[in-house]
């Protein structure tokens, strides 16, 4: 895949935060599903920090951890407002202070929406790291260390989705399809099993 891209849909860098946040620990599939009611809803910043918590629960009950994610929204909203001028900060430092936003979401924002050369490790990409052999790291800074060394800058946001994609459908957890997968010379654990053999 040339050029690979998030699954999940958005219209803006603020509703790609939106989504990225209610991703953790939840599919982009059942994500893409509630969101184009929540930025109908919520258009800007501004009408998220102004909602209640009821208001934003309503519309992510379905989705994991909506307590916590509807406080983390209206929080990421009101901090946007009062600290960033309504806009997303293309900076992975400054994405890292709103609420809800750890290095993975971080990641993925300045690197979708602002090409910057960072690739954000989630647990497709850890995976599939580990087993082809392009990190021997224990946690996800370590991989991201491993990977941000590894490929250049100009191709780390590529990167970063074609080792999700390849985690998501074909380097899957607990079947991986490694006959029809395309890495299988090189991967070091397919490797390692067929030697075993």
């Amino acid at each position: 895949m040339e050029n690979p891209e998030t699954e999940l849909h958005y219209d803006s860098p603020f509703h790609l935060l939106i989504a990225v946040i209610l991703s953790a620990q939840c599919t982009d599939r059942r994500v893409n599903m509630h969101t184009p009611e929540i930025f109908r809803r919520f258009p800007s910043p501004e009408d998220l920090a102004a909602a209640s918590f009821e208001e934003v629960y309503d519309p992510i009950r379905s989705i994991s951890f909506p307590n916590n994610k509807a406080k983390h929204l209206i929080g990421m909203a009101s901090m946007l407002v009062s600290e960033f001028n309504g806009t997303v900060p293309s900076e992975t430092y400054e994405l890292e202070k709103l609420p809800g936003v750890g290095r993975k979401t971080a990641n993925v924002i300045a690197s979708v929406i602002y090409d910057k050369p960072v690739i954000a490790v989630d647990t497709h990409v850890f995976r599939v790291s580990r087993r082809i052999g392009l990190s021997d790291g224990t946690n996800v800074d370590a991989v991201e260390k491993d990977l941000t060394e590894g490929f250049p800058a100009e191709l780390r946001a590529k990167a970063h989705h074609w080792l999700i994609l390849h985690g998501r459908y074909v380097c899957t957890a607990r079947k991986p399809k490694c006959e029809e997968c395309g890495l299988k010379d090189i991967c070091r654990e397919y490797i390692s099993n067929n030697i075993r053999l």
